[in-house]
């Protein structure tokens, strides 16, 4: 596994962390759960090809 995913991830947690505690501050907390929202979907996004080439593997492990 890259270590280069790894850091994305932290990277965009890092950002939405801030994002999150600067709006919740403002009074804008709904702004604040949509910013997390997105930092979810994004993160989701980074993995789905991994994820992908997880499940073809196990798949091609159990098709006998």
């Amino acid at each position: 596994m890259d270590v280069t995913i790894v850091v994305k991830i932290a990277a965009v947690g890092i950002v939405v962390a801030v994002l999150n505690s600067i709006l919740s501050r403002a009074g804008r907390e709904d702004y604040a759960i949509l910013t997390i929202l997105a930092g979810i979907a994004a993160v989701l996004m980074l993995l789905l090809p991994r994820l992908t080439q997880l499940l073809d593997s196990v798949q091609a492990l159990l098709d006998f």
